[in-house]
């Protein structure tokens, strides 16, 4: 995903795109229109509306609060990514451009494998599978938990004055998974940093 650019690259090949969030689905929207696109999901794709009832849905977010909740219980209530939007991608996905199919089990030397078997040729596969941070170069100044995420507070490092996060998941909030809520993220974890003593370390 990190190397893809642009849907004329890939004019009239065979692409499979893999993920069930925004970027899987708008890239493999996209695709449609220069190639044969198959999206490939392990679950069903969500849909989330960017507007309710005349507002942004990250307006309603703010006006109930439920953008305020801790990290630790959006974790155990969020499951899996809604793909936020019109909706003009689950219309085009009801439409076959793209087709969704089941995950393909395995990679040949020239394709995949689906489900049933069947092998397929294809030109290119991306993956739009999301990310985690790999901070494997911070280990030494411990400010990693066992599983090498950032010991932090709201994106400010909890082990480590002066040395703040962002794009973690749910750093802050729901919004936090979004380049909307970055931004908000960007400006905490700032206000944060410039508030240290005089002196204090700043990475």
């Amino acid at each position: 995903m990190a190397d893809y650019r642009s849907p004329e690259e890939f004019a009239g090949q065979r692409v499979v795109v893999v993920g069930a969030g925004n970027s899987a689905v708008q890239v493999a929207h996209e695709l449609a229109e220069h190639a044969e696109t198959s999206l490939a999901v392990r679950d069903r794709v969500r849909f989330a509306p960017q507007m309710i009832a005349g507002r942004d849905l990250h307006w309603w977010l703010r006006l109930t609060r439920a953008d305020l909740l801790p990290p630790s219980v959006l974790e155990r209530l969020v499951t899996g990514t809604p793909v936020i939007g019109t909706d003009t991608y689950k219309r085009a996905l009801e439409a076959g451009r793209p087709d969704q199919r089941p995950m393909f089990t395995a990679l040949s030397p020239d394709g995949v494998v689906w489900p049933d078997v069947s092998r397929e040729q294809v030109d290119a596969v991306i993956f739009a599978t999301g990310y985690r941070p790999h901070l494997t170069y911070l280990t030494s100044f411990g400010v990693l938990d066992g599983a090498g995420r950032p010991r932090h507070d709201r994106g400010v490092s909890t082990a480590l004055p002066g040395l703040g996060f962002l794009g973690v998941e749910f750093q802050r909030s729901f919004s936090s998974n979004t380049l909307r809520g970055v931004h908000r993220d960007a400006r905490h974890v700032v206000d944060a940093l410039t508030r240290l003593p005089r002196g204090a370390a700043v990475a």
